[in-house]
Formats: structure tokens, C-alpha cells, sequence
């Protein structure tokens, strides 16, 4: 078996001290953020902040909430005034609401700013395994990978990679963010809503529910600015193609059920799909004609030994990153098996690190063209390698649910 090195584990302030037994972390923990002044912020937009391009984003700024969440709020006693005023920070256990139908996430106008988004950490959930219980259901697990070297992706990265962008969400350690993807809604062909991320992006697992606030940006910081040339910047320069809001999100009932912050828990089923639409209205422009692509979805992919090649884009967060620019890794796939029940992993050499967590894995689909076929579930918190789930029948549960959800709208 592979040797893997115990990762760090996050204390609430950002300090770290290292876990006594061999582990696996998810990929995007390395430390937390409290909530401070600015995280805890609803936020409110300047002139300078508004997103003006693309013209989807301008018009009607009315947010107007759907019946149905109105509904689905008023069933959990929640007042929608109160909880755009804060009442969404109280993550008190009995009302943190966990199951697959108890999604709610109204629009809070502004409450993602440049400030904000720029300062969101990486979630802390560090999903370690011992690795004397890596006996997958193949019973193969192939040997580490030599690490590959993250590449930078040239600016502007809505020219080469647009459908990749950022996912924002709160928890109760603070503002935090993942790596999405842009896909294919079979429902509404050439004008889709649908976000590909990581389960771990959105619910919080066995011992947890959903994540708040959850947001997209397509294209985040697409000029490649440093974080120095970012800290006085408009919304634009950080958005260019508006805030994306989550008005459903579906995660698998195995990730609900099963995912958890030891044990590499659910990992194989660790995906989420995201139904968005835009903070400021809009002239009805979808998502995929606004960034103008989507990615179709391979639940047919083939077996490890028979993929050539995987491109894995993401925000790395976490050192020696921060999480302000896009990067890639490409390598041959081998197989990572985390328990016997579940499905054999992905595993590629990458060292991209926390934030990179649900970002989209490219690779030449059953009919030859590129499509994505997983995304960054975990890695040892050190880098050098990341693994995701191979989308199969449940992934493709959760994809068509969504799809169907809003097929009449």
C-alpha cells in the first residue's frame, strides 16, 4: 500500500497541529476562518461593486423569492426578513436543516462582495483514512502517484476554461469556498443552469446539513489579477459574469448519509448539483448562454486503465496558493479504493490544495469528446495527489433530479 503522510487538522483561528495516524484529508481543509466583521457582513454593494456585464446582470434588481421557498421557509419557521438580517448565522443544531428536500437558500442582495469572496477559506472537513482500510471494491488500489505540478491557467481564463468558476458558501467556521463547473442540462438544451461541484460544497455530511449563502461565480478574477491588485477592486473585476445564486442543490443520499470529517466517509459519492440563478435578475439569459458553454456529463466514463488522460481545474486555496487564481493538472488516472462497498475512486498526481475541491475533471467521454467525468473530492492536506468519484447510476440520479426539478420553467 501506498505511504501516505498524516495531514493537518484545522483549530477554529487558522492554526494547525498534525493528526497522530496516517490519514486522507478532503481537499480543501487546511484551516478555518472565524467569523469576523467582514465574513459575518450581509454586505451591501457600491456603485464600483455592481456587476454591469454581462446583460443578464443588469435590469430588474427586485429580488423576488419563488413561492415555493417562501413556503419551504415558512414550513421551517423561518422569517425571510430576519434571516436576510442575520438570522441565517445562528447554526444551532436543531435548526440546521439537513435533509435532501430541507434545501432553502434565499438571495441575500450584495451579501457576496469583492471583500468577501476574496477572504472565503476553504472548507474545513478533513476527511482522513487510515490507510490499512484502503481494500476497495476492485481490491486495487494502484500506487501513489508522482505529484504534478499545478500549471497556471493564462488569463483570461473565460477564454480557455469557461466553464470553471467559483462556488461560496457560509458554514458555522465562517465564509467558505469550492471549485465548480458549468454543465449540460439535458431539460434545456444550449441554455443551462446546472453547477457541477463536490457534495462536501454544499452539505456538511452525517453530522451536519446544508451549507448557507451558496453562490456561484463563472469566471472568477478571469483578468489573473494577484490578490494585491484585487483588494480595492469593483465586483466586476472579481464577477465578471455576475453572482450566481443556489435555488436547489442536491447532493447523493450516501454523501448525506455517510460523508464525514474522518474516514474518507462517502467520498465516493461525494458530488452535488446546483440549480442557479442570477443575484440581479436579468433579460433571462441562462448561465450557459451568459459564460457561452457548458459541459456535457459522462456517466459512462471509462474504467481507470482505459482513460488516457484527466484534466483537473480548480482555485487552489490552501499554500503555497490563495485561491485568487485558476490552475490545471493533467496525468493518467490509477485507482484509489477507499472502502469495499464503494465504488473505486479516480486518483490523479496533483498539487493543487484546498479550494480546489469540487472543481471539474475533463477527460475524452464515451463519444470521444470532453466531457466532465468527476471532480476534487479529496487528497492529503500536504498535496501531491487529488481522487474523485467515478460518476455512475447515483451520479446520474442526482444529475437528471435536478434536470427534471426545473424542466417546466
Amino acid at each position: 500500500m501506498p505511504s501516505i503522510r498524516p495531514p493537518f487538522t484545522a483549530r477554529r483561528g487558522g492554526s494547525a497541529r498534525r493528526t497522530t495516524s496516517p490519514a486522507l484529508a478532503a481537499v480543501g481543509l487546511a484551516a478555518t476562518l472565524a467569523l469576523t466583521a467582514t465574513a459575518c457582513d450581509s454586505g451591501s454593494s457600491t456603485a464600483s461593486d455592481r456587476p454591469s456585464t454581462p446583460a443578464s446582470q443588469n435590469g430588474d434588481d427586485k429580488i423576488k423569492i419563488p413561492d415555493d421557498i417562501k413556503n419551504k421557509l415558512k414550513e421551517h419557521g423561518i422569517d425571510i426578513d430576519k434571516w436576510k438580517n442575520g438570522a441565517w448565522k445562528n447554526w444551532d443544531r436543531d435548526d440546521w436543516l439537513r435533509e435532501a428536500n430541507d434545501f432553502v437558500n434565499p438571495i441575500i442582495k450584495g451579501l457576496w462582495n469583492p471583500d468577501r469572496m476574496r477572504g472565503a477559506d476553504d472548507p474545513d472537513q478533513n476527511k482522513g483514512v487510515d490507510e490499512n482500510d484502503l481494500s476497495g471494491d476492485q481490491g486495487v488500489t494502484d500506487p501513489t502517484p508522482a505529484p504534478v505540478a499545478a500549471k497556471a491557467v493564462s488569463p483570461a481564463y473565460h477564454d480557455s476554461v469557461p466553464e470553471a468558476g467559483k462556488v461560496f458558501f457560509d458554514s458555522p467556521e465562517g465564509t467558505m469556498v469550492c471549485s465548480a463547473t458549468v454543465v449540460e442540462d439535458p431539460a434545456h438544451p444550449g441554455k443551462s443552469n446546472l453547477v457541477w461541484t463536490a457534495g462536501h460544497c454544499v452539505h456538511a455530511g452525517k453530522k451536519g446539513g446544508w451549507y448557507r449563502n451558496i453562490a456561484f461565480v463563472p469566471s472568477y478574477n478571469s483578468a489573473g489579477k494577484t490578490s494585491a491588485e484585487l483588494q480595492n477592486a469593483g465586483r466586476t473585476e472579481v464577477a465578471p459574469f455576475g453572482v450566481w445564486w443556489s435555488d436547489w442543490a442536491q447532493t447523493s443520499d450516501q454523501w448525506i448519509e455517510q460523508g464525514g470529517s474522518t474516514g474518507g466517509q462517502g467520498a465516493s459519492y461525494d458530488y452535488a448539483v446546483l440549480h442557479v440563478t442570477p443575484e440581479k435578475g436579468g433579460d433571462g439569459k441562462s448561465l450557459e448562454e451568459t459564460v457561452g458553454a457548458a459541459l456535457p456529463v459522462d456517466f459512462d466514463a471509462p474504467a481507470v486503465p482505459k482513460v488516457a488522460r484527466i484534466t483537473a481545474t480548480g482555485y487552489p486555496a490552501a499554500a503555497p496558493f490563495d485561491g485568487q487564481k485558476l490552475y490545471q493538472c493533467t496525468d493518467r488516472p490509477g485507482r484509489l479504493s477507499i472502502a469495499q462497498a464503494d465504488p473505486t475512486m479516480y486518483r490523479i498526481g496533483c498539487t493543487m490544495t484546498g479550494g480546489s475541491s469540487g472543481g471539474g475533471w475533463v477527460a475524452a467521454g464515451s463519444d470521444g469528446k470532453p466531457a466532465l467525468v468527476s471532480n476534487t473530492s479529496i487528497g492529503p492536506v500536504s498535496a501531491g495527489w487529488l481522487a474523485g468519484p467515478h460518476l455512475g447510476e447515483v451520479a446520474k440520479g442526482v444529475y437528471d433530479s435536478v434536470s427534471k426539478k426545473f424542466a417546466g420553467r
